[in-house]
Formats: C-alpha cells, structure tokens, sequence
C-alpha cells in the first residue's frame, strides 16, 4: 500500500453464508429442533472448524489476480492505487474498483454498503491507519495504552508489554531489556 494516493475498504456482507455446502457435507450440518423437524444448512454455518480459513482462502484466489492492489483479510477487501501510465489516481482507482466488483458479482459476493468506504484519502487496516504519509496507529489504542495501569507484579508485566508491543509488530524487543524489565 506503500506509494497510494487513494484507498477503499470492501466489507463482505455475511461471508460464511455465501459459500454453497459441498452437497455430501449437507447431512453433517444438520440440526433437530424442539419440534422434532431436521433442518440442514445449505451454505456454510458459522461455528464449522474450517469455515474462516475456507471463507479467507476462497476471497484470496479470487482476488490473485489482482493481490498488487487488492489484498484481502477474511472478509474485508483493502482497494490502493496511484497515478501510474498517464491515468490520474482517482481513474486508476476507479478501474481498480471495477475490476473488483466485477470478480465479487460473478461470484455471487455481497458488500455491506453501511461498513464499506471508497476513495478516501486514509482506511482503517486491521487496528491501524494507513494513508499516503504510511501506517499510523488508532489514537484509541494510544489512549489504550497510556491509560494502562502501572504493572505491579510479573503476572502484569507480560499484559503491559503484550498491549504496548501490538502497537509496534515489526519492532522486536530485545532479550536485554527482557530480561531487566523481569525483575521486580
């Protein structure tokens, strides 16, 4: 996402419930009611073991094609472009969408339109910020974590760097300082 100008978060709207149940798997589905009727689940119920890494492998192969500018995390898609062979970034984006919606309607994928957002200069991406200046953390988080109370004991230590290290995934901390912050 490095580079954009423009950016468009796609929320799929009941992503389990859009997956057709391979027919020989319907039987296994089934639930009794109080009234001693059987009902089987035709599209994937949410609960199955596998449901959210089928849901999220079934998003990623339809969106290969496009995974330089679409890149998707279970059922939100995150849509980047920049101004690249002449077009302006707002018409590059647009194709971008096109391409998208084009894939998401031929197979039957729905948006939330309520959680969807397009062509904003900034979206948020999993907790974080990411606009044209980079990714920034929630300032919610920041709060978050500056409201924390001091860690009293060891069992409180691990929490505390727990909350403040998720604001920082790249950054790794080193044993040394481990290893002091463990003597209390």
């Amino acid at each position: 996402m490095y580079g954009s100008t423009k950016f468009s978060a796609i929320d799929l709207m009941d992503g389990f419930y859009q997956i057709l149940m391979r027919e020989a798997d319907v039987p296994l589905t089934a639930v009794s009611t109080p009234s001693e009727m059987l009902w089987e689940w035709l599209v994937m119920p949410q609960g199955l073991k596998n449901a959210h890494a089928t849901f999220n492998c079934m998003v990623s192969n339809l969106l290969r094609p496009y995974r330089d500018f679409a890149p998707s995390y279970f059922d939100d898609i995150f849509i980047h472009s920049r101004a690249a062979g002449g077009m302006m970034d707002v018409k590059m984006h647009l194709q971008h969408l096109r391409q998208v919606f084009e894939v998401t309607r031929e197979n039957k994928l729905y948006a939330n339109l309520k959680k969807c957002i397009f062509c904003a200069p900034e979206i948020s991406v999993l907790g974080s910020y990411v606009s044209t200046e980079g990714v920034r953390a929630d300032p919610e988080k920041i709060e978050a974590i500056c409201a924390w109370p001091v860690p009293q004991d060891q069992m409180q230590l691990p929490q505390w760097l727990g909350l403040a290290t998720y604001l920082h995934p790249t950054r790794r901390t080193s044993p040394q300082r481990s290893v002091r912050c463990r003597s209390f």
